[in-house]
């Protein structure tokens, strides 16, 4: 079963927002259990509002001495596992991506984060090296302006490509909801039109996500067939 893995170095990049809206888009239709391993307990917290789905299960338990086995065993109770790691570059991220079919490295579009997922990328590799596989693994640009595409993150994408590191077509965009979901400890699904503006638009693109995540996925089953068992 596929155990996707969130990393990023740089807090406030979207790791946590990201790695939600996957979880619950996977939840329609599969059981999945989100891994909350960042020492703040968001996913925890957002759970609390008592709208979890019911195919949405959470581990707030992680932590470096105990991450391997926590993503084993959720990996045989349900068909997906997503880890959302601590914003820093640290052992247990090594460990998790030891268990990863799918890294997904969240950026904003600057400089600056772009330079910082740079430490991610270098982990990837450090974790490749010791086990002797190859990682899969996509950037995902995080907040961005729908209706604008600055020349900054066209400038950050097309270098990021040029390096021959992947990344994901469909970007999750600024969007209220998104907030909200926090706000109001809601998944996208219980959230209300009338008090979020534009919820369609991104309830529209957390399905894009989650549908570009599956298709990385099968890719990454065609060189390894395990991957999706």
């Amino acid at each position: 079963m596929p155990t996707i893995v969130f990393v990023s170095p740089k807090g406030g990049a979207g790791k946590t927002t990201s790695s939600l809206i996957l979880a619950e888009q996977l939840s329609r239709s599969a059981d999945v259990t989100i891994i909350d391993a960042d020492p703040n307990r968001p996913i925890e917290s957002w759970a609390k509002g008592g709208a979890k789905p019911e195919h949405l299960h959470i581990i707030a338990d992680a932590d470096e001495e105990n991450i391997i086995e926590r993503i084993e065993d959720a990996a045989v109770r349900t068909p997906f596992v997503i880890v959302d790691l601590e914003g820093t570059a640290s052992k247990i991220v090594l460990m998790a991506i030891s268990q990863a079919d799918l890294v997904i490295v969240p950026t904003q579009g600057s400089q600056l984060d772009a330079e910082q997922a740079g430490r991610a990328f270098r982990v990837i590799a450090q974790q490749e090296k010791m086990s002797r596989r190859k990682v899969p693994y996509s950037v995902l640009l995080t907040r961005t302006n729908s209706a604008i595409r600055t020349r900054t993150l066209a400038h950050i994408e097309k270098g990021l490509i040029a390096a021959g590191i992947p990344v994901f077509n469909t970007e999750l965009n600024e969007r209220e909801a998104f907030r909200a979901m926090f706000s109001f400890r809601q998944p996208l699904s219980g959230l209300s039109v009338s008090d979020v503006a534009n919820l369609d638009k991104a309830v529209s693109n957390a399905e894009q996500f989650a549908q570009e995540v599956i298709a990385t996925l099968r890719g990454a089953h065609q060189q390894s067939p395990e991957v999706l068992a």
